[in-house]
C-alpha cells in the first residue's frame, strides 16, 4: 500500500487552500487593525517550557504532548499550544524592558495534541491566536474578545454565543477549592479516574469533565463566582461593562474553566448558537510571565482553531469562494510558436494577470480540453496566420467566442475578458 498521511494528519490541497488563505487574511487585517503584529515561534520548544508554562495537572501535559529526546540528548516537544512559545519569545528577546503593551498574534501555527482525531481537532492542527502583554484592565478582555468575534463576523458566521466566566486568582480560588473539594468528595467514587486524579492538585478542572455522569454528579456544585476577592469581582465587572459599551452580547457561565493552568481571572470562549464546539476560547493569565521567569506582567489571550472555524463555514455554505487558479491559458499553435507563447504568459504575470501555457506537448485541441479543465475563462492561441500578421487570438471559453487582436493590446483585453467573468 502506498504511503499514507499519519493518523490524525491531513493534506489541505490546491483546491481547498484558497479558502484557508482568504481566512487567514481575514485574520491577519483584522489584527492589524488593533495593534497586533505577527509572532513566530518554532515548531518545538524545550519540555521545560510546557511543563511550567501550561501546568503539570492538564491532560495537555499528562496525555497529550509529543516529547521526545532529541540527538544530544535534550527533551524537546512539539508545541501543544501557543501562548508559551508566546511569553518565551517576548522574555528572550527582552520586548518586556519596551513599550507596553506588546500586542502580538501568530496565524497558522501548527499545535501537535496526541488525542483521538474528531470533527475540526486532528493530531496537528492550526490556530489564529492573539497574546497581549502588559495590560491588566479588564478594558484590554473585552477589546481582544471583540478582535475575536470581528474575524468570525467577517467571515461569515454570525450565530455564536460569547460565554464568559471568571475564575478569580490564585488568592480567592484556593477558598473556593476547598469549598469545591468538600463538596466532590462525597461523590469521589463516582466520578471518572481522571477527575479522581484532578481532585487533590487542581479541583477546578473537574468542572471541565467532559463525561456525561461525572458532569451530573456536579450538579448544584459551588460557583466559583461567589467566592471572588473584591479585585477579582471589580475586574469581572469591570469586564462586564466594557463588553455592554460596545454592544457585544454574553452569557455568564461558571462552568467555564478553560483546560490550562495558566488561566487567572476572565476566561471565555465562543460557540455556535445552536451548540457544538467551541470556535474560540481563552482568557487571562496575569502570573504566566512570572512563571517563566519574567517580570510580573499581565496577560491576555486566546486560540482559535483554523480546522474548525472553516469546517462551521462550510457546513454553514459561508465558506470564501475557492478562487480559480487560472484567468487565462496561453496555447500555442504548434511547437515553433512555443517559445512566444512563453514570452507572452511571463508578460501577462508581470501584469498581475494569472497565466500558464502548455509544457507538455499537447496538441491544439488537447490544450483546449486542458484549459477548460482548469477553470480559465479565456484562451490566446499563438501562432499562424494570425502571428504573421502580429495578432493572437483571443477565445472566451464559456461562450466559445473569439477575435483576433493585435499583440500589443493583448493584457488590456485579458483584464477586460476577466472582469466579465
Amino acid at each position: 500500500m502506498a504511503i499514507q498521511a499519519p493518523k490524525g494528519t491531513y493534506d489541505v490541497l490546491p483546491g481547498r487552500s484558497s479558502v484557508w488563505q482568504a481566512v487567514e487574511e481575514a485574520m491577519r487585517k483584522t489584527a492589524s487593525l488593533a495593534g497586533f503584529r505577527e509572532v513566530r515561534t518554532p515548531v518545538f520548544e524545550h519540555t521545560e517550557l510546557f511543563l511550567r508554562g501550561v501546568g503539570d495537572t492538564t491532560d495537555v501535559v499528562q496525555k497529550e504532548m509529543y516529547t521526545f529526546n532529541d540527538k544530544g540528548g535534550r527533551s524537546i516537544t512539539l508545541k501543544p499550544e501557543g501562548t508559551a512559545g508566546a511569553v518565551r519569545a517576548m522574555l528572550e528577546a527582552g520586548m518586556q524592558s519596551g513599550p507596553m503593551p506588546v500586542k502580538m498574534y501568530y496565524l497558522n501555527s501548527p499545535i501537535f495534541r496526541y488525542e483521538a482525531p474528531q470533527k475540526g481537532r486532528m493530531r496537528e492542527h492550526h490556530q489564529f491566536g492573539v497574546e497581549v502583554f502588559g495590560a491588566p484592565l479588564p478594558t484590554c478582555d473585552a477589546e481582544v474578545i471583540s478582535l475575536a468575534l470581528r474575524v468570525i463576523r467577517k467571515l461569515g458566521v454570525s450565530d455564536r454565543a460569547l460565554h464568559i466566566n471568571s475564575i478569580g486568582c490564585p488568592a480567592c480560588r484556593a477558598e473556593y477549592h476547598k469549598k469545591l473539594r468538600s463538596f466532590i468528595e462525597p461523590r469521589l467514587r463516582r466520578l471518572c479516574e481522571t477527575c479522581g486524579q484532578r481532585f487533590e492538585k487542581n479541583p477546578l478542572r473537574i468542572l471541565d469533565c467532559k463525561v456525561g455522569s461525572c458532569q451530573a454528579e456536579l450538579e448544584g456544585a459551588p460557583v466559583v463566582l461567589d467566592c471572588l476577592c473584591d479585585e477579582c469581582r471589580e475586574h469581572f465587572e469591570g469586564l462586564k461593562a466594557a463588553l455592554e459599551a460596545i454592544g457585544i452580547p454574553y452569557d455568564v457561565d461558571p462552568r467555564i474553566v478553560r483546560g490550562l493552568d495558566y488561566y487567572t481571572r476572565t476566561v471565555f470562549e465562543v460557540i455556535p448558537a445552536g451548540g457544538g464546539p467551541t470556535i474560540v476560547g481563552g482568557g487571562r493569565y496575569d502570573g504566566l510571565v512570572e512563571q517563566l521567569d519574567g517580570p510580573k506582567l499581565a496577560g491576555f489571550g486566546f486560540g482559535m482553531g483554523l480546522e474548525r472555524l472553516i469546517e462551521l463555514l462550510e457546513d454553514s455554505g459561508a465558506a470564501p469562494e475557492v478562487e480559480r487558479p487560472l484567468d487565462v491559458y496561453v496555447a500555442p499553435l504548434s511547437a515553433v510558436d512555443r517559445l512566444n507563447a512563453l514570452r507572452l504568459t511571463e508578460e501577462l504575470r508581470e501584469s498581475g494577470i494569472k497565466a500558464d501555457t502548455d509544457h507538455a506537448g499537447r496538441s491544439l485541441k488537447a490544450q483546449f480540453r486542458y484549459a477548460d479543465k482548469t477553470g480559465a475563462p479565456l484562451l490566446i492561441v499563438t501562432g499562424g496566420d494570425e502571428a504573421a500578421r502580429g495578432n493572437v487570438k483571443l477565445r472566451d471559453l464559456a461562450t466559445h467566442s473569439e477575435a483576433e487582436l493585435p499583440r500589443g493590446e493583448v493584457i488590456a483585453a485579458v483584464r477586460r475578458g476577466v472582469m466579465g467573468h
